[in-house]
């Protein structure tokens, strides 16, 4: 299993790229250095910042969007919706939940509002 800095990480490009990809337009790239909770907060706030500039324009109309993914030995091809729900959806709570298990195994006390996020 990865660290929790490569669980952040893989969250955190796994949502700018598939946003980005919906919206037809370059995702940021991130150096993947973070050491610190400071630097992994900081780098969640800039992926948060990141979707705040995406506007439902560029998003709408992108469930049939062609999206093709390079990958290590091949290469994946979507339309957009089956993209979002079975490959962006899916990845991205993997590594979140990830993310969780290892601070509660490390003893941090979260429950499942914090998982959820406040109503």
């Amino acid at each position: 299993m990865f660290p929790l800095s490569k669980q952040v990480q893989i969250a955190s490009d796994i949502t700018n790229r598939g946003a980005a990809r919906l919206a037809g337009i370059e995702a940021p790239k991130f150096e993947d250095n973070e050491t610190t909770f400071s630097q992994l907060i900081d780098r969640i706030h800039q992926t948060i910042s990141h979707l705040n500039t995406l506007k439902s324009e560029q998003i709408d109309g992108s469930e049939e969007r062609e999206i093709t993914l390079q990958m290590r030995d091949n290469t994946l091809s979507f339309q957009g919706m089956p993209y979002l729900f079975y490959f962006v959806l899916p990845n991205l709570y993997f590594h979140v939940t990830t993310a969780y298990d290892i601070l509660r195994h490390c003893g941090v006390e979260l429950g499942k509002g914090d998982f959820l996020g406040q109503a």
